[in-house]
């Protein structure tokens, strides 16, 4: 089986050019749960209203560009029982994010020092993300980003992929996509972008020093082992939460699901 380093050094499609960042699960830590394990009474309670109130397929539809005060009244003719935590999940928002994955912002901040442009591709409200930007500056350090809830369109759609090559005049075969689900990064691929499945910020520097962008020095000193406390990382919220998948959590950039296929 081949890593995800190994494929990215394999490419005989000339050299990376730009680098281009999903953003939920990959920059920011960002989980429905932590908001609302303060509001019911225990996990399983959690994950039911969940995965059966406040579920993926009704989120992503605000990612696609569904206005959040419409979705709330929506959702609460639906769930009467359920109108505080329905109307928590959208003026709550950001108590579901943890904060920055600072060892993928030490990546996204070398790659900029280095002179390599760096974008954003996510599925993100456009409401939700004009919050994000306010709170969470290491979302303004890009060079471009495309916003699904702006632009109606969510990957892995190929028009989305397509959209934001063309808006910045990038060439697929010599850009870095990077993704935490591999939905979104087969969807990537198949309209040429070498992308690679993001699985934490170890594996993300050794793909792009294996794809020529970042030296290999660099890549020994990112896998140096942190003293005491230190900053988040994607590794410590696995450790926190199990290896939560994007699709079970559903968080931003997950698969889109129908209302007729929840996940």
């Amino acid at each position: 089986m081949t890593s995800a380093a190994t494929s990215v050094e394999t490419s005989t499609a000339g050299p990376i050019e730009a680098v281009v960042f999903d953003i939920g699960g990959v920059l920011l830590d960002w989980d429905p749960r932590y908001l609302y394990r303060s509001l019911l009474p225990d996990e399983t309670s959690v994950e039911r209203f969940l995965a059966e109130v406040c579920t993926p397929s009704w989120n992503a539809a605000q990612d696609a560009g569904r206005d959040w005060d419409e979705a709330v009244a929506a959702l609460t003719a639906r769930f009467p029982e359920h109108a505080d935590l329905i109307r928590a999940y959208h003026e709550r928002w950001p108590e579901m994010v943890a904060g920055v994955f600072e060892d993928t912002a030490a990546i996204l901040r070398e790659l900029r020092a280095a002179g390599v442009p760096t974008y954003a591709l996510t599925n993100f409200s456009a409401q939700k993300w004009e919050i994000a930007v306010e709170r969470w500056g290491v979302l303004t350090e890009f060079d471009g980003v495309v916003v699904s809830g702006k632009e109606r369109v969510t990957k892995p759609d190929p028009a989305i992929y397509l959209l934001l090559v063309e808006r910045y005049g990038l060439t697929p075969e010599r850009t870095f996509f990077t993704d935490d689900t591999p939905a979104n990064v087969e969807a990537a691929r198949r309209v040429g972008l070498r992308a690679e499945l993001f699985v934490d910020a170890d594996t993300l520097r050794a793909q792009l020093v294996a794809a020529g962008v970042l030296p290999s020095a660099a890549a020994s000193a990112g896998q140096q082992a942190p003293r005491g406390g230190g900053p988040r990382t994607r590794g410590a919220r696995a450790a926190e939460d199990g290896q939560v998948s994007p699709e079970q959590r559903g968080g931003a950039d997950a698969p889109v699901a129908t209302e007729a296929d929840p996940r």
